[in-house]
């Protein structure tokens, strides 16, 4: 507790930093502020009491990663998540198109530039959309003002819609730029942690009124192992070493690597990240929202099999899920790992991986390296993103549920490590002790190696 406390003065002794936490927290704090001002025309008690009501789950997630701006049909209702479609979108559209491809690996900063703004015109693009689906949404529940004309109702809020969603977009740049942390991971994690105090209380006391005090402590301790088990996936790193066939050593050249230095490229083990749960996520609600359009009543409900698919909670919904997130999950180490870029960087580096010839026979061999730490990690990945179920058939109720896995642990987890990385790094420059008493910490923007520059 000591340790800590000394932490916590040394960090804020710290101008700068102190300066950027600050900042950091007044832009979430507008940020959540934002969550709450609700659309003109709209009725929110309707709303509300219409969406208690709805048990879809697509709608669900969506609200818990806009911390509730969803259901409250707020002026950021959309949150950051047609900004996170865009990025996707283009990431994976520098996997397959030349020019894209260019911009992220030939044209350095200018290129990045490009697809920044790229990026931000395709989320006004994909908002206009989703504001639109919205309205409809909203609409469909009875939640609108009858006393508003539809048309101003619409072509106002598509507008306000608009707005909140680059306003919250530019937000997460400030904080990118003067704050500490990914600004944009930071804006979703904010939504997700916004639910985590009400379903903990809600936990609490169904357990505390059942007289099962055991109980949660016991799910208390196993959240905090699934946790534990996941910070070590997410950090997990296979080395590969590598050596130097020359190296400037003032006027002369020497076959030795310099003193202290140990050169490595980083394969992660978890190389693709929450990616794979989020293509699986959207796979698993096509059938159910393809019936709900198709059908004339509702009829998905009456299908055992389509009502099942429709239910994250059910054994038939999780074996496909768990299936879907392991062959997503190599699709994209595929796309994301290029074996070959990293035997071409060794040759120009003059590198080689000790007992491994250079050119094809390097990429052979970090191919077969990817393939193997991809086995173990797909398959954590796989349970990480079914343990919600799990969670619920021990009697967890199903809102504290999606904090035991998926999609909203990961980002936690893997943003956490991020800032608290970032805040580590401000205390080492100034000769401070870090956030961890041996070693380093180590998140997602801490890559050593030749991985780092590639």
């Amino acid at each position: 507790m000591k340790k800590f406390i000394t932490t916590l003065q040394n960090i804020w002794s710290i101008k700068e930093l102190r300066n950027r936490i600050i900042f950091t927290l007044g832009i979430l704090l507008v940020y959540r502020l934002g969550s709450y001002i609700v659309l003109p025309g709209v009725l929110p008690a309707v709303l509300k009491a219409q969406t208690a009501n709805n048990s879809n789950d697509l709608l669900s997630l969506i609200n818990a990663f806009t911390g509730g701006a969803f259901s409250n049909a707020a002026v950021f209702a959309l949150g950051i998540m047609p900004y996170i479609t865009a990025s996707i979108i283009i990431q994976l559209l520098g996997f397959a198109v030349p020019y894209f491809q260019r911009l992220q690996q030939k044209e350095g900063e200018s290129g990045r530039k490009k697809i920044g703004q790229i990026t931000r015109l395709l989320t006004v693009a994909i908002t206009l959309v989703q504001g639109g689906g919205y309205l409809t949404y909203v609409n469909t529940m009875g939640a609108v003002d009858p006393s508003i004309p539809q048309g101003i109702f619409w072509f106002s809020n598509i507008i306000i819609l608009s707005a909140g969603t680059i306003f919250a977009m530019w937000l997460g740049e400030r904080i990118t730029d003067r704050g500490i942390g990914n600004g944009v991971s930071l804006l979703i994690t904010v939504g997700i942690i916004a639910t985590l105090p009400q379903a903990l209380a809600f936990e609490f006391q169904s357990q505390i009124g059942n007289g099962r005090l055991l109980v949660f402590v016991l799910e208390m301790a196993m959240l905090f192992g699934i946790v534990m088990a996941t910070v070590l996936i997410v950090q997990g790193v296979r080395r590969i070493p590598i050596q130097f066939a020359k190296r400037m050593v003032g006027r002369g050249s020497s076959s030795l690597p310099q003193a202290g230095v140990r050169d490595y490229i980083p394969l992660k083990v978890n190389a693709s990240g929450v990616m794979p749960i989020i293509f699986a996520q959207a796979l698993m609600f096509l059938p159910a929202t393809i019936a709900q359009f198709a059908s004339q009543d509702g009829s998905v409900q009456a299908s055992p099999i389509l009502r099942a698919l429709n239910d994250p909670f059910t054994a038939p919904y999780n074996v496909i899920y768990f299936f879907l997130v392991v062959i997503f999950t190599y699709v994209y180490t595929a796309l994301l790992v290029n074996p070959q870029n990293y035997a071409d960087y060794l040759k120009r580096q003059n590198a080689f991986i000790p007992g491994i010839k250079p050119g094809k026979p390097t990429a052979d061999f970090i191919d077969a390296v990817t393939s193997r730490i991809t086995l173990p990690g797909s398959i954590f990945l796989g349970i990480i993103s079914i343990l919600p179920a799990f969670a619920v058939a021990f009697g967890v109720n199903r809102v504290f549920a999606m904090f035991f896995g998926g999609t909203s642990l990961l980002i936690l987890v893997a943003v956490v490590l991020d800032t608290l990385q970032q805040i580590e790094s401000h205390l080492l420059m100034r000769r401070y002790d870090g956030l961890v008493k041996s070693g380093r910490l180590q998140g997602r923007s801490r890559v050593q190696g030749i991985g780092a520059g590639m």
